[in-house]
């Protein structure tokens, strides 16, 4: 299942991803907290609606808070600890998802203290989403405005932002030996380039030579004895694949890359849709409450697309891509609660709120708000940089806080009464 993702991820989701970067101009941070954020969250926004119109339990929000944490301290150890490429950081990009993420969780948090949730509170988390989409419209102005007006006193801003500029070119913009076509800082990347001639020079994940000369065939077998062994392993894989998505790196498919960004994030919540079946299963087998369940394994279970992209991404070095994913994928998960609530209280069940047992959640909502800060924090005293050292604090802070859930979870610390899956 990890292979499939993966597969799936790095020959059709990021080269789809690639191409609307290209035809909107986005940024590495804006196509990471939108498209990329979307197509790897897919899975939450299905189990959000299974926890409200199937199993009709906590399932769907305890998975999406607990997957939150995983997707803020979890990714960003695995994006620090498998990259071998130091990434660079812009200081907007990351307060802006921040923030967007605090009050997005803030909100949730004040909407499940009374354990109901109403039309008009749903609404608000849509209204959040609205306010954020709006705010990536005119990213650039935005960020050139707070640059100009916080720079003098905020050195470290100024002095991340002008290390941006000097070691974080366009990934792939370069001649075969020669020097750097453009180096792209925070001050002129937005939502919608400005420069008319630079306006398709987004952020290219594969390079320019794939984009002269047709990508090879999927069916070409590596030539190092380990790919080979994982390529015929994942043969099968690779040919329903291939019969399903139009793989746009090539050039007869190339116009065809929202059906392949579609196509592809289905696949993605297809696989992550039995990957989660298969952990419940193996969960009611050995008792494993509910809530623990959401916390731990189905977060991380659903949050396996993030963290293949994410570290992709990283790998290349973009930075801020990768970290505007982990946040802003968070961000639209806010959304993938707020979609199912606000259907079934405005137009299925009108006549009543949705019970929700909010004990444990107000404990990991709290704990969200906290991870938030740490990260803003660690990436500032960490000199604005994605590195192993950084991987490895997320990576301890993430298991300190999976035993404390766990323990709180099932009444060892606290006063939390637990429930067994399939009860």
């Amino acid at each position: 299942m990890f292979l499939a993702v993966s597969i799936v991820c790095d020959d059709y989701f990021l080269p789809s991803l690639e191409i609307i970067s290209e035809c909107l101009g986005l940024s590495q941070d804006v196509a990471g907290a939108t498209f990329m954020a979307a197509g790897s969250s897919a899975p939450e926004l299905v189990t959000a609606f299974l926890g409200v119109f199937v199993t009709k339990g906590d399932i769907g929000v305890s998975t999406i808070l607990g997957s939150a944490i995983y997707n803020l301290l979890g990714i960003s150890a695995a994006c620090g600890l498998f990259s071998s490429v130091v990434s660079r950081l812009s200081c907007w990009p990351l307060f802006r998802d921040c923030l967007a993420y605090t009050i997005s969780v803030a909100a949730v948090l004040g909407m499940i203290s009374d354990n109901r949730i109403y039309w008009y509170e749903s609404a608000s988390l849509l209204l959040i989403y609205g306010c954020y989409i709006l705010v990536l419209c005119f990213d650039i102005k935005i960020n050139q405005y707070l640059m100009k007006k916080f720079s003098p006193c905020c050195t470290c801003f100024t002095k991340a932002m002008e290390e941006n500029a000097e070691q974080q070119p366009l990934v792939g913009w370069r001649e075969e030996s020669g020097p750097l076509i453009r180096q792209q800082s925070r001050t002129d990347s937005g939502i919608f380039q400005e420069e008319l001639d630079y306006s398709q020079l987004s952020t290219s994940l594969h390079g320019l030579d794939e984009i002269s000369e047709d990508h090879p065939s999927v069916f070409t077998m590596p030539e190092a004895d380990m790919k080979r062994i994982l390529w015929v392993l994942s043969l099968p894989i690779i040919t329903l694949l291939y019969l399903t998505t139009p793989d746009c790196r090539r050039q007869f498919w190339r116009n065809w890359f929202m059906a392949t960004f579609l196509i592809s994030a289905a696949w993605i919540s297809a696989i992550t849709y039995v990957l989660v079946w298969m952990v419940t299963i193996a969960g009611e087998t050995l008792g494993i409450p509910e809530s623990v369940m959401g916390l731990t394994l189905l977060a991380a279970g659903t949050s396996v697309p993030d963290t293949v992209a994410s570290v992709l991404v990283a790998r290349k070095g973009n930075g801020d891509m990768a970290m505007s994913n982990i946040v802003g994928s968070n961000v639209f998960d806010m959304l993938c609660l707020g979609i199912p609530w606000f259907i079934k209280t405005a137009f299925i069940n009108t006549s009543g709120p949705i019970e929700v047992n909010s004990s444990g959640l107000t404990y990991t909502a709290i704990s969200l708000i906290c991870s938030v800060v740490f990260i803003f924090l660690a990436v500032h005293l960490n000199g604005w940089k994605i590195d192993k050292k950084l991987g490895a604090i997320c990576l301890v802070l993430y298991l300190v806080f999976t035993i404390l859930s766990i323990l709180y979870e099932l009444g060892i610390i606290g006063n939390n009464p637990t429930g067994v899956c399939g009860n």
